[in-house]
């Protein structure tokens, strides 16, 4: 009789123990992959810095309504009025250009309007100008700061109230990790970082959270009763959690981000909509980043915070000293193995 085991799936396989990964024990690879990535995204921000946009600190916009001109046509006609700073040039479509700059004075912004009507032969109506004061972009600035802060501080208090201190203090670590490395990569880049690009991290850290929130869930379901039972370490028992996770995470993650590279790559990049960049690609690296920290920082982070109690310090003892009990045997579902036959069951007395 043939078994039917090979026929299931993968996450069949992770979910009941057949097959496992040991992402708690190679819990220094982990940590090593994202400490370089950490270390690119300082020196990026140490040596080339943010591309702010003029939102927050302060300049002028001209959006030159009419097709057919190209950037460094519009950049050289700005450039050659003489103002200082530098020059941002974007597409829009195929019917717009922007021009950005540095705050300008009175004479400054008219003695580029009037470039531009010349060199491109357009009425002054179909430029499209905004000017924002520098004290009006440090004050978006501060309000992004705050929602940040906010974001994090509601986030820690939810997650301790629901789950437990150290779940918590590992979310919130995730969570930034995301965030400094998708920062870290906008500094490599050069895209400006603008009011779309704060959402964006606003809605990476939402989906971070989620992600390691589900995977934290069955950790807790896993290790209920584990110091009582002693038939498998904390460790052990993260590390099926995890692999009871994956799959569905990695699906997730893979579902959410057709979308955005569909926005970024085609949106951005073959149609010119240089105006959904900003959110795209934060929304894109986020989710990546945020679905490998779920996985692959948040958990072996709290197996390591909670391998160091004396409860479980004395759990792993226990469970050496016998030799290490099976990890599916404490804490997988009881359920009966597919495959089995009426050869493999105890037999039952007969009668006399």
């Amino acid at each position: 009789m043939s078994s039917r085991n090979g026929d299931r799936g993968l996450g069949a396989r992770l979910y009941t123990g057949e097959k496992s990964f040991n992402i708690i024990g190679r819990r220094k690879t982990w940590y090593g992959i994202s400490s370089i990535l950490i270390l690119i995204s300082l020196g990026a921000l140490l040596f080339s810095g943010l591309s702010l946009g003029i939102e927050f600190k302060g300049g002028s916009s001209y959006t030159v309504n009419k097709s057919g001109i190209a950037v460094e046509e519009a950049r050289s006609v700005v450039e050659a009025t003489g103002i200082p700073g530098g020059v941002i040039v974007q597409k829009i479509g195929d019917d717009k250009v922007r021009i950005q700059t540095g705050s300008l004075t009175v004479a400054q912004s008219n003695s580029v309007e009037d470039a531009l009507v010349k060199a491109f032969n357009v009425p002054i109506e179909s430029i499209d100008t905004q000017i924002i004061g520098p004290s009006w972009g440090k004050e978006i600035t501060k309000k992004a700061l705050y929602g940040l802060f906010g974001f994090l501080l509601v986030v820690v208090i939810f997650l301790a109230m629901t789950f437990e201190p150290k779940m918590a203090l590992a979310a919130i670590l995730a969570v930034i990790h995301d965030v400094f490395i998708t920062v870290g990569i906008y500094a490599v880049v050069g895209f400006d970082v603008t009011p779309a690009t704060i959402i964006g991290f606003l809605t990476i850290m939402g989906y971070s959270l989620y992600d390691t929130v589900v995977v934290f869930d069955k950790v807790r379901e896993n290790t209920k009763s584990i110091a009582a039972t002693g038939k498998s370490t904390y460790s052990d028992a993260a590390n099926l959690a995890v692999n009871q996770t994956i799959v569905r995470s990695i699906n997730t993650s893979i579902i959410a981000l057709l979308p955005v590279a569909s926005i970024l790559f085609v949106g951005a990049g073959l149609l010119g909509a240089g105006t959904l960049k900003d959110l795209s690609l934060s929304l894109f690296i986020g989710l990546a980043v945020g679905t490998y920290s779920s996985i692959f920082i948040a958990p072996p982070f709290l197996a390591s915070l909670r391998e160091k109690e004396p409860a479980m310090i004395a759990l792993r003892k226990r469970v050496e000293a016998r030799g290490g009990a099976p990890v599916v045997a404490a804490v997988a579902p009881s359920r009966p193995i597919e495959g089995r036959g009426p050869r493999n069951q105890p037999k039952r007395k007969g009668r006399k």
